[in-house]
């Protein structure tokens, strides 16, 4: 079987980056590898998943996402 890999790429400020990145740090990281590149005031937040199959990769991914938006919603209301 062939494996399959898909990315997340999100930019913005290097605070929510950095917060982004501790919501999914704790999920399995077998899964996928994160990446932060600072850029001065902003970062980029790459995540790579990779599995062997294309529904293993989409429970990955929206795992992934469901972790970024809960993140996300929990820092807009802070705002």
């Amino acid at each position: 079987m062939a494996g399959v890999m898909a990315s997340i790429i999100w930019k913005g400020p290097k605070k929510r980056g950095e917060a982004l990145l501790a919501a999914i740090c704790p999920d399995d990281p077998e899964d996928f590898s994160v990446e932060l590149e600072y850029d001065n005031q902003d970062v980029l937040l790459s995540i790579v998943i990779s599995s062997e199959g294309l529904g293993q990769s989409r429970v990955a991914v929206d795992d992934i996402l469901a972790c970024l938006a809960a993140a996300e919603s929990g820092l807009d209301s802070l705002e």
